[in-house]
């Protein structure tokens, strides 16, 4: 590391995206179609809606952005029941996590976060100097909501809830979360990460927005990259009450969502045809795979995502590995304390059957498995699998 840069940079470690497509068949140098499900993005595409107004708005690459994206927000406040001044809009979510860090921790106070949560939390919290505390998961790789209350410090200023949780694709339920936010003072923000709130049953998901509209302090993060396809363009959106966007557009970068993303967000949240066939591809390979992986005996959490958590008895590499010279890329969680873990996007049918498929004939010669990872914490064998 460089003599100059700033020592707390000692403590991050850059995010470790999912390989990309191009990157595995160089390496690997495959020829055949790869089938990426590693980074949760929609199995079906853009939405169409969204894909005909970026090719009309092609030729006016030229042109700055409108800085305020102001008819983004206003589509946006109008959708979701919120005031313009309660909207915020990132270059992905992530992004909105940064500002959150930028504008309201100091140096030396904390962030709460659960262990086994998504990793920018940490990250951000390494870049600006706080302490992240995070606190373990509950049973069934789910957040336990107590837990995360008695790890917040007097310093603490954020803490971010994941719901669903990525990566283990689990989710709180509103009486759950109703009971949480009674007993959260004025003195500290928390942060409802509701990437994957499309795909959730809603019949018991908490209206998080309330909490907003009420005036508390909360956050609720949402994203065009998961359901609406986008992922590619970069686009997150939040909302809070607009005491705290006003911090937050005070950290915002200039231009910080581009022209073509604003366009295409707009015409997306008209394209309830594509939210309906992609939560209805989501749903069926669902229920494909975790009748697959029932009958493999491979251990999974229950998901409200378009993603399946697999752990496995032994480190999860040699599996990795495995799907890979295959073509299918999967992501590993070593990063996130989950050594035996992969997720796993829900893709199309054919993806699906391809990989259950090839986990079939990688499982099928156990001994193979069991010489590589007796090598590694073993608690299990190829046996119980």
């Amino acid at each position: 590391m460089h003599p100059l840069a700033r020592w707390k940079l000692r403590a991050v470690k850059p995010y470790v995206p999912g390989k990309p497509i191009e990157e595995v068949a160089r390496e690997l140098g495959l020829k055949e179609p790869i089938e990426k499900l590693a980074s949760n993005e929609n199995a079906l595409g853009p939405s169409p809606l969204a894909v005909e107004a970026v090719k009309k708005a092609l030729g006016e690459m030229n042109l700055y952005p409108d800085d305020e994206a102001y008819y983004l927000k206003k589509k946006i406040a109008e959708k979701f029941g919120v005031d313009f001044d309660e909207v915020i809009v990132g270059n992905g979510s992530v992004e909105i996590v940064l500002m959150l860090g930028l504008g309201f921790v100091y140096p030396g106070e904390s962030i709460v976060a659960s262990q086994g949560s998504f990793i920018m939390y940490k990250i951000v919290a390494n870049l600006i100097g706080a302490d992240f505390i995070e606190p373990p998961l509950g049973e069934d790789w789910r957040i336990d909501l107590d837990v995360l209350y008695r790890a917040i410090r007097p310093d603490t200023k954020l803490v971010f809830i994941s719901n669903p949780n990525n990566p283990t694709g689990t989710a709180l339920w509103r009486d759950e979360v109703e009971e949480f936010m009674n007993r959260i003072g004025d003195d500290v923000i928390v942060v409802w990460d509701e990437a994957y709130y499309e795909f959730v049953d809603k019949d018991r998901f908490p209206d998080t927005l309330k909490y907003v509209r009420q005036g508390k302090n909360v956050v609720v993060l949402r994203t065009f990259s998961k359901i609406y396809g986008l992922a590619g363009l970069r686009l997150g959106y939040g909302f809070a009450p607009k005491k705290i966007v006003e911090v937050l557009r005070r950290v915002r970068l200039p231009f910080n969502v581009n022209r073509i993303a604003q366009i295409a967000a707009i015409a997306a949240l008209d394209d309830e045809e594509h939210l309906r066939r992609s939560r209805e591809l989501v749903l069926k390979g669902k229920l494909y795979l975790m009748k697959e992986l029932q009958r493999l005996n491979i251990p999974y959490a229950h998901s409200e995502t378009n993603f399946i958590f697999v752990e496995f008895p032994f480190d999860a590499g040699y599996i990795y590995e495995s799907l890979l010279k295959r073509g299918i890329i999967t992501r590993p969680l070593a990063g996130y304390n989950f050594p035996r873990a992969l997720r796993i996007t829900v893709g199309t049918e054919e993806q699906n059957r391809k990989l259950i498929k090839a986990l079939e004939e990688i499982l099928g010669d156990r001994e193979k498995i069991w010489n590589i990872s007796k090598t590694s914490e073993v608690e299990g064998s190829p046996e119980s699998l």
